[in-house]
């Protein structure tokens, strides 16, 4: 008798309570392969975009591969049809076209492809004590103290006045030298080390080291400087006053790479948001099919500093895109937006047991758990968070399920921790039904962060299921 009610009541626990499992527990082993097959890719991927212009660049190199076309304004739009439009340089759109009119709206994969860094001031190059410096603004939210002391690598464009555009790129290659941030020796740091995590390291004090010998033929002063602008003049044809039109990104200079025995998670700079970008990508690039409604994905710049500008989320750019290839087919871009979905697919965080303290573990999203789906993001009483409805929720769910996407619910933290937002509320405030979902990520924002390679396999199971959904 105890035996058969126990059966029963593990069958009505099993049918009732939400038991999130280990994704491990539902992999096959040709999952498995198909897995670490498309981790390998993404390594590639980031290790070849350090930057937003340099991960644009290798994402039309691939988009181009499968047979994707830069899409200009007049051009006709037929089912099949791959298309792609490069904004700035900085950001990038691509859809395939469905066989259901653009009337009936679109699936979208929003990721941005920014990430916290820092960038040379202006007026960068200067000497102290006869050693070279350049000085950084911080782009993002970084936390200082994590950048000092490490290798560091710089990448970038110097714009010149005659229209030209000389690429910089200091550091990957066998043989280039690196930069670093002094930091203060220990012996001689115990009132540094009172100080709270924020003030310990300053901003102004995040100057790159770059070099400290001296001009040979010259009896002036800043001889190291001389000396360093020589090198840049005699490589790159630049001066110093160039410096005011660059764009130059000071960045970690760790290749992405496999952590742990079982080599289960990947170690990296910029996976926020890159490991969802580039799942949104390659979800797109690998449709096998012409899907029902038009897929399209958007990757966006500027996230990390409110998604202002001429490359970001706010930008009028994606509507001009979505407006152009609605013309194509004499369709108001508004009729379009109301009957699109959107998947804004940003990094969540991971629980951490060494910090429990600021998880809320119920609602915590869990390494190797899969894409971490969250209906609303923002700070302590959601602010700035798009909040989807239950239904738009409840779509998703069925979606992924029937995809056998492994996934789990996702919050950033205690209510009172903090928070964060992302591009969601930017695809939502335009008429279009969005969800936020996204990789959760161990030391997010830190220079080099950590993700689980079944967690970045799902999201692009996720993103495929989100193109072919109906």
């Amino acid at each position: 008798m105890e035996e058969k009610q126990k059966k029963a009541g593990e069958l009505r626990r099993e049918a009732l309570f939400y038991q999130p499992k280990n994704g491990y527990d539902r992999l096959s082993a040709q999952d498995e392969a198909d897995m670490n097959a498309y981790c390998g890719d993404y390594k590639k991927f980031l290790d070849a975009g350090k930057t937003e212009r340099e991960c644009v660049d290798e994402a039309v190199r691939l988009a181009e591969a499968k047979g994707f076309k830069p899409f200009t304004r007049g051009m006709a739009v037929n089912p099949g049809d791959k298309f792609y439009r490069v904004n700035r340089g900085k950001a990038l759109m691509l859809a395939v076209i469905g066989t259901r009119p653009l009337s009936e709206g679109v699936n979208i994969g929003a990721a941005h492809i920014d990430a916290p860094r820092l960038d040379l001031k202006p007026n960068p190059l200067y000497e102290d004590a006869e050693l070279a410096f350049f000085k950084t603004h911080y782009y993002g939210g970084i936390r200082k103290y994590q950048w000092v002391t490490i290798p560091l690598e710089l990448h970038g464009v110097v714009a010149l006045k005659d229209g030209s555009t000389v690429k910089v790129v200091v550091g990957p290659a066998a043989g280039d030298p690196i930069f670093t941030i002094d930091d203060l020796l220990p012996h001689l740091g115990a009132e540094q080390s009172k100080k709270p995590l924020s003030e310990a390291i300053s901003g102004e004090s995040l100057n790159l080291l770059i070099g400290s010998r001296p001009f040979a033929d010259d009896e002036g002063s800043d001889r190291v400087k001389l000396a360093v602008m020589d090198i840049l003049n005699q490589k790159y044809g630049i001066v110093e006053e160039d410096f005011i039109s660059a764009e130059l990104e000071v960045v970690p200079a760790f290749r992405a790479s496999d952590v742990g025995f079982d080599r289960s998670l990947i170690g990296a700079y910029g996976h926020d948001d890159r490991v969802c970008g580039y799942a949104a990508l390659a979800g797109l690039l690998d449709l096998e099919e012409v899907p029902a409604k038009t897929a399209v994905c958007m990757l966006a710049d500027k996230e990390e500093i409110g998604s202002e500008g001429v490359s970001g989320m706010q930008s009028a750019a994606f509507d001009t895109f979505m407006s152009d290839l609605c013309d194509g087919q004499k369709v108001k871009l508004k009729a379009c937006y109301e009957r699109s979905f959107c998947l804004s697919a940003d990094v969540t965080a991971a629980f951490d047991p060494n910090f429990p303290e600021v998880y809320e573990k119920r609602n915590s999203a869990r390494i190797n758990y899969g894409i971490g789906l969250s209906k609303y993001t923002g700070a302590r009483g959601k602010s700035g968070s798009s909040d989807a409805s239950a239904e738009v929720v409840a779509k998703v769910r069925a979606t992924l399920d029937d995809a056998e996407v492994v996934w789990q619910m996702a919050e950033l933290g205690k209510v009172d921790a903090g928070g964060g937002g992302t591009v969601a509320c930017y695809m939502a405030n335009r008429d279009i039904d969005t969800l936020d979902a996204g990789v959760p990520v161990l030391s997010m924002h830190s220079p080099f962060e950590t993700v689980s390679k079944l967690d970045c396999y799902m999201t692009y199971a996720a993103m495929k299921a989100v193109y072919r959904s109906k």
